[in-house]
């Protein structure tokens, strides 16, 4: 079944004008970052209400970086898999306009892809909450926790905690290219957090095809998607690839 619907996703992909790809959690989850909400996810450690909002981080910083202490060293061993690959390979074909990410691990960059639009922000930067400076991720100590800039101000990862708002650029940029897509590959996200949820409504309106890359079925399934492609997405990925080189006009 899916081998029929990967040469019928990979012609589709040939026939479209502008390809879109939005991502989840799903897609890291081969890259070592579990997915949050799973069961061996951090929420099971740290009570998202207690440790991801940024109300949280504003009264108590030193508690919240505990926890982004422990989600930075998930990040930093993480690598890219054959998905990211994959879709960094056919941005560079042409065969891809852009991917919008609900994740903050930077895969994307590090596959090689070009356009990727960052809808909650990205682990790999801190930013000052008094002055608004950025620094490398990398390159900041967290002894003692938190920490802080040179101004003295408390820094934060320049990613949306919960009760923050999505960054307007990215958010922007995100609605349009869904709005002007004519496919769009949804993959590894069950396309429930909102805003992020709107991108595929806004491109089915539009005309565009819904695909999507999950283990299961997911609300997108019944309502808005042309078709599933069940699986892990590095092995759909890495088949949809293969299909699309195989049979390259």
């Amino acid at each position: 079944m899916n081998e029929n619907l990967i040469k019928k996703t990979a012609q589709a992909m040939r026939q479209a004008k502008k390809v879109v790809a939005l991502t989840g959690a799903g897609i890291s989850v081969e890259s070592g970052i579990p997915d949050f909400r799973g069961p061996s996810g951090l929420w099971e450690k740290f009570d998202p209400m207690e440790y991801a909002t940024i109300e949280a981080f504003c009264s108590n910083p030193r508690k919240v970086w505990t926890m982004l202490k422990e989600m930075g060293s998930l990040l930093e061993k993480s690598k890219p898999n054959p998905a990211h690959l994959a879709l960094a390979k056919l941005e560079q074909m042409g065969y891809l306009s852009s991917v919008v990410t609900q994740n903050i691990d930077n895969l994307h960059q590090a596959a090689g892809s070009k356009r990727v639009i960052e809808f909650h922000g990205s682990g790999k930067r801190l930013i000052c909450m008094i002055c608004g400076r950025m620094y490398e991720s990398q390159g900041v100590k967290l002894e003692p926790l938190p920490p802080r800039c040179s101004c003295t101000g408390v820094l934060k990862p320049n990613f949306v905690f919960f009760g923050e708002p999505i960054p307007w650029g990215a958010h922007m940029e995100a609605r349009e290219e869904a709005g002007n897509c004519e496919l769009m590959l949804v993959i590894g996200t069950s396309a429930v957090v909102s805003p992020a949820c709107d991108l595929p409504v806004i491109a089915k309106k539009a005309g565009a095809q819904i695909i999507e890359v999950n283990l299961e079925e997911t609300q997108l399934t019944r309502n808005i998607s042309n078709w599933i492609l069940k699986g892990s997405a590095s092995r759909i990925m890495q088949n949809l690839l293969d299909e699309v080189l195989e049979n390259k006009e």
